[in-house]
């Protein structure tokens, strides 16, 4: 069901949440790309990038500023794939993003970044590239609402689910009870009906999906499909 749905209560309902790319859209006319999905979406998901971090561009703090008007009730999470990312906490957030995605490999200074996505008043999340360790968020788990583990290199929608990250899961999921920590795991890439409930059985609260839902001939039976098939 659409609407806005928090980190914390997400823990408490004991299912995975879908959150479509927006990569996906139809650019010419995104509301109508979220609006064919019938409701079957929880979050929805806004890869920003900046052409340096990932070779690609794609949103800015306007965009976020119109969905923010158009889906007044909706989550936005919006994952920061960009150089220098302290840059841009400030316009992100006063543009209505819930929850701030930074990248473990962006920033030199990760726990003063953290810090101010938190001071600015959004949710906090923090991704791992599929080659990084995921050990590298540790020091800073304590800190974040949501890690995002990438299961393809990030840059382009439509990419292989590369299946070795999937360890990361398992890991961050283990961590995570052993510290008593409350951060979601959340995966983006390659996902779909063919492997979504495996990755929830491995540790997943929230899986991003582009071309698999907003791809698909008709995206709101693709992502009724989906939800179906995380028990929703």
């Amino acid at each position: 069901m659409a609407g806005p749905v928090s980190v914390g209560a997400v823990r408490g309902m004991g299912r995975a949440l879908l959150a479509p790319s927006l990569l996906s859209a139809d650019l010419m006319n995104v509301k109508g790309s979220v609006e064919a999905l019938g409701g079957a979406w929880d979050w929805l998901h806004v890869d920003v990038m900046d052409g340096h971090f990932v070779p690609n561009i794609t949103f800015g703090p306007g965009f976020v500023r119109s969905l923010r008007r158009g889906f007044p009730d909706a989550f936005l999470d919006v994952h920061l794939m960009a150089d220098a990312p302290e840059d841009f906490v400030e316009d992100f957030a006063s543009a209505g993003a819930d929850l701030m995605c930074v990248h473990v490999e962006a920033s030199r200074h990760l726990h003063r970044l953290l810090s101010s996505i938190r001071e600015a008043g959004v949710m906090v999340g923090l991704a791992v590239n599929p080659a990084t360790p995921v050990e590298w968020t540790f020091p800073v788990l304590h800190m974040v609402d949501l890690v995002l583990v990438m299961s393809v290199n990030p840059g382009f929608g439509g990419q292989k689910f590369i299946p070795e990250t999937m360890n990361k899961t398992l890991e961050l999921f283990r961590r995570r009870e052993a510290e008593k920590l409350e951060f979601l795991i959340e995966m983006d890439g390659g996902i779909g009906e063919d492997n979504c409930r495996e990755l929830v059985r491995n540790g997943c609260d929230v899986l991003v999906a582009g071309s698999a839902v907003l791809g698909a001939k008709d995206p709101g039976e693709a992502a009724s499909r989906i939800m179906s098939m995380l028990g929703r």
